[in-house]
């Protein structure tokens, strides 16, 4: 056995792995080293859970040998000594576009959007690409491979961040001396995907988070299609989707919500995705865990906002407050709830902050093996290469790093990363620490210097009579030299201090002032090791303030969901909207979700009893026309997109939910926009705040569908031509040609013969088949006549015309054909085709014998829909009860839900709503609006609230001003404005 220089050594153990065996070599002689190569005495970190101390690791030909307490050494090996120190596995990103360049967004061309796509023997969308493949786009990237090798980081899995379905990643070790014939791991390592169009193509299908999801329904039916042979053309696209379904399906979620959206997509295929997350997945951490999903977690922990500005900071809105001061505890509740999860660079500005990012999610109470497991055995797992990386035993490549202790210490210095044998120096490991507080005397005078930092980057702070000195520090060759300020500010002079640190703790050199005297310099070494045990103990013992999860988590959510009560109502003003009218001075009893009783003198022991007296009490308001609580309305890529529905886009979240149950709203049916004739389906959701996505759709809910006619879907006011149709005709004649198919589509599929799964077809033959409604989006009269002509011509009804501000003039034909309205009580004259809107429409239709609601397409006017209800009052005569009825029995009865819904009567559901006044009055408050027996809001409750908000916010703004005054980075408050989604909203172009 024999030592030698390990600047030699990195030649030698890196020779071999220059080029591959078989080329030719004509630069030198061919002789291949065949040494091994052990480090001794050291602690091994074989894995997260198996640690060695003062153990041996073998290495040769860029793979481990052996790794233990007894390791056998041969002959020809050369000994590092590394006694003290630590060995840890290579860290693995799982998400990278490591040395892929970024692809560019088009420039120039036409401002008109573009429908078909740019290639030919493709799928026919330019944003599924699963042809595509990182290694034929991959160019090793030595100053970024630097950058991740001094985080610590040995192999990265990349690929092309762009489009839907990205195509294959490679996995990459960061061996900075050989070729791609070393670093290239696997060449297919992985299929990728988004909700993201890709910026190399101006189609503009799909326009939405919604048409993406269909559009991944779509593909992969049509993959199913076309791997039974039924396909008469070529798809190369559909082929590479399927050639790669044996591959891990990585899914870039970005969020927790689209998180949860491609777990469904998944399932509903039988893929299980690993997803990259959003770093919010501690918010609804049952959901997340559901899905069985693995995770890949970004850990870009957001930075305190820069509260100083008193009255900026009111704009900061309370749930992004809290995401700074919850993010980093995201890891700690994934690993609490057993959930598999990797960490990634992703998204961080570089990676020399991976490591002060994941200090703080180890601050925040994640455990040093969860995270060590998250960095190596969890992605190399994930990754199908757990025999291969992310561990050092016997036949895992050479992936190691060697540190002064434990790697998650602030104070650790990492000294080298090892991939594949070959050696990379990030701090020079004989280069002493000597970091530390320090105390000498120049000149009369006392001073305290610390240094603290990273050894190849030191910091000093040096003061004297409790005064702070500028102060410049350098340390190269075991030579320090700092500068620092003379006592005298007003000034430009400087001490400098040069001293040898070789021999001993203290410093011992020379101090040169700035008249040119010198004297010896001797600074003493306090003692750090009380210290540190201190500073531990307080660290341990300091546990970080959290602020508390509520559903949703943001201003007026619950600690805890409210739960179903049983509830009796006594001496109210009852508004049954049923045979009996307006009862006074009676009694309601709900039980179980129902209403179980209505009568006077009603009791049950087991009630809580809500005296109403002087107060009414309703049915919950219905809005049948609304388009709060959605991340998506429209999806306008496409003159038909009956195949998206909203169900996949809701957003629990969402302000206007608690808004609207401060108005009394209890149900609403989120409808698509009129960006097209054939829109999406619908949700008909209720409004129970605080509960996830799934549990806010109506149970067994009917089926419903946005049509739309007029200016919005032949585009009148989008300056675009290019797309079909636009004109008035035109929009008849493709309904004509959608139905035809469908009626055809139907056929093949009831003749037993092959046929292609087309969920828009699907759709389509639900309406003709009257399994699914139509709510058509409707202004003049000729077209509202034409839809029902069309309706008729092939034997359906249409359900509900929206808007129908023409109603008046066609009410005795929509009578006939059996259709409702659902109208705006008085709005007209804001755009061309409503110019002959009246006020009123509403009792004209009412009196014609059509069954009219008034809605409000507006997430404002919906939280006063009682009293527009009562605007047909004044306008019409409408009687107190049928205009009441306009804001929930009709609305119910419209979308099929008025056997749970819309009125007070035993055996339906409890909605109600306790009003302070007159439910018409404008002076009339929701005290208590309730669902299904649950208060989900309640007016004493929203007053302790604000008061709540107002104390959680003074504190979260003191816990940003002491970080500031820590030193740490703070963020500028940007003002956002919420987006008020109406019929015409289009989605920005990201999605």
């Amino acid at each position: 056995m024999f030592k030698i220089p390990l600047r030699l050594l990195l030649f030698l153990c890196s020779f071999s792995l220059l080029a591959q065996e078989y080329f030719p070599k004509n630069d030198g002689v061919k002789t291949i080293n065949s040494n091994y190569t052990a480090f001794t005495n050291a602690k091994i970190h074989i894995t997260p859970s198996q640690v060695i101390d003062n153990g041996t690791l073998l290495i040769k030909d860029g793979k481990v040998v052996a790794s233990g307490l007894q390791v056998t050494i041969p002959k020809n090996t050369t000994i590092i000594n590394i006694e003290g120190k630590s060995i840890y596995p290579s860290f693995i990103d799982m998400y990278s576009d490591f040395g892929v360049e970024k692809p560019k967004r088009e420039s120039g061309g036409s401002r008109s959007p573009q429908y078909n796509p740019t290639r030919t023997g493709y799928y026919w969308n330019d944003h599924v690409m699963p042809e595509n493949n990182a290694i034929s786009k991959f160019k090793f990237d030595s100053k970024k491979a630097k950058e991740l090798l001094n985080a610590g980081f040995g192999v990265v899995n990349t690929h092309i961040q762009d489009g839907i379905v990205r195509g294959t990643g490679t996995l990459v070790a960061l061996n900075t001396e050989g070729g791609n014939e070393m670093s290239i791991l696997e060449q297919n390592s992985g299929q990728y995907f988004s909700f993201s169009k890709s910026v190399t193509s101006r189609q503009s299908y799909p326009g939405s988070i919604m048409g993406s999801i269909a559009l991944l329904r779509q593909l992969y039916l049509d993959a199913e299609w076309y791997a039974k042979g039924h396909s008469k053309t070529k798809d190369l696209s559909i082929e590479a989707l399927n050639n790669n379904k044996s591959l891990v399906q990585i899914f870039s979620a970005g969020s927790r919500a689209n998180g949860l959206r491609a777990d469904k997509v998944g399932d509903q295929f039988g893929i299980q995705y690993v997803i990259l997350g959003g770093g919010d997945e501690y918010e609804r951490i049952n959901e997340i865990k559901a899905t069985n999903a693995a995770y890949i977690i970004p850990i870009n922990f957001q930075d305190a906002y820069d509260v100083e500005n008193v009255y900026l900071t009111q704009s900061l809105a309370l749930s992004d407050m809290r995401a700074w001061n919850q993010e980093p505890s995201n890891p700690k509740v994934l690993a609490d709830n057993n959930i598999t999860f990797a960490f990634t660079t992703h998204d961080l500005k570089s990676p020399k902050t991976f490591k002060a990012k994941l200090m703080k999610a180890i601050e925040y109470g994640l455990s040093k093996e969860k995270a060590l497991e998250a960095l190596t055995t969890t992605p190399a797992k994930l990754l199908g290469k757990q025999s291969e990386i992310g561990n050092l035993n016997k036949g895992a490549y050479a992936n190691f790093l060697i540190t002064s202790g434990d790697i998650f210490e602030k104070k650790t210095t990492v000294y080298e990363n090892w991939v594949q044998g070959t050696q990379t120096v990030i701090n020079n490991m004989n280069t002493k620490d000597i970091r530390g507080d320090y105390e000498f005397n120049l000149a009369g005078e006392t001073y305290k210097m610390t240094l603290n930092g990273e050894l190849s980057k030191l910091k000093s702070e040096v003061t004297s009579d409790e005064k702070k000195r500028g102060s410049k520090v350098s340390y190269s060759d075991d030579w320090l030299s700092i500068a620092m300020t003379t006592k005298d500010s007003t000034k430009q002079e400087f001490v400098r201090l040069i001293a040898n640190v070789v021999q001993g703790n203290n410093l011992n050199g020379k101090a040169l002032f700035p008249n040119g005297n010198e004297m010896t310099f001797y600074a003493k070494k306090l003692d750090s090791e009380t210290k540190d045990k201190a500073s531990k103990k307080a660290d341990s013992s300091k546990v970080k303030e959290i602020t508390p999860i509520t559903y949703p988590n943001m201003a007026y959510g619950f600690k805890e969901l409210p739960k179903q009560e049983t509830l009796l109502f006594k001496n109210a003003t009852v508004w049954t909207n049923e045979a009996e009218g307006i009862l006074e001075q009676s009694d309601v009893l709900i039980k179980n979700g129902k209403i179980v009783k209505v009568g006077k003198d009603l009791s049950d022991s087991s009630a809580q009893v809500i005296d109403a007296t002087g107060k009414h009490l309703t049915s919950g308001v219905i809005d049948e026309h609304s388009h709060i609580a959605a991340s998506s309305i429209n999806e306008g890529g496409q003159n038909s997109s009956a195949e998206v529905s909203i169900e996949d886009v809701l957003d629990e979240e969402d302000i206007d939910i608690y808004r609207n149950l401060a108005g009394g709203v209890t149900t609403i049916q989120i409808l698509h926009g009129s960006a097209n004739p054939i829109g999406g389906r619908s949700a008909i959701i209720k409004l129970k705040w605080g509960e996830d996505t799934q549990d806010l759709i109506y149970k067994n809910s009917p089926k419903f569908i946005k049509f739309a006619l007029g200016e919005n879907v032949k585009q009148s006011n989008w300056s675009s031509f290019e797309r079909f149709p636009q004109t008035r005709m035109g929009v008849e004649q493709m309904y004509i040609d959608y139905f035809s198919r469908a009626k055809a589509y139907d056929a093949l599929k009831k003749s037993g013969k092959p046929y292609r799964k087309d969920i828009e077809m699907d759709v389509l033959v639900e309406i003709l088949n009257k399994e699914r409604f139509i709510s058509c989006h409707s202004y003049v009269q000729s077209e509202i006549n034409m839809l029902m002509k069309v309706a008729e011509k092939f034997n359906f009804n249409i359900n509900t015309f929206t808007h129908i501000l023409e109603g008046y003039k066609v009410a005795d034909k929509m009578v006939e054909h059996g259709v409702g309205g659902s109208t705006f009580s008085d709005w007209w004259a804001y755009k061309y085709e409503v110019n002959d809107a009246i006020p009123y429409n509403a009792a004209i239709m009412h009196n014609a014998g059509v069954v009219v609601a008034i809605n409000s397409d507006d997430g404002e006017m919906a939280r006063r829909l009682n009293q527009e209800a009562a605007k047909s009052v004044k306008y019409g005569g409408v009687s107190e009860e049928d205009a009441w009825k306009f804001v929930t029995l009709n609305p119910a009865k419209l979308l099929h839900i008025d056997d749970k819904v819309g009125s007070i009567k035993v055996g339906k559901d409890a909605d109600l709503v306790l009003w302070s006044d007159h439910p018409l009055s404008i002076y009339a408050k929701a005290e208590k609006t309730i669902i299904e027996g649950v208060t989900y809001f309640d007016i004493k409750r929203d007053e302790m609230m604000r008061s709540q908000i107002k104390k959680e916010k003074a504190k979260l703004i003191n816990q940003m001003m002491l970080a500031k005054n820590k030193g740490l980075k703070t963020q500028p408050i940007k003002k956002k404005e919420k987006d008020q989604m109406h019929c015409d909203y289009i989605d920005n172009e990201s999605h």
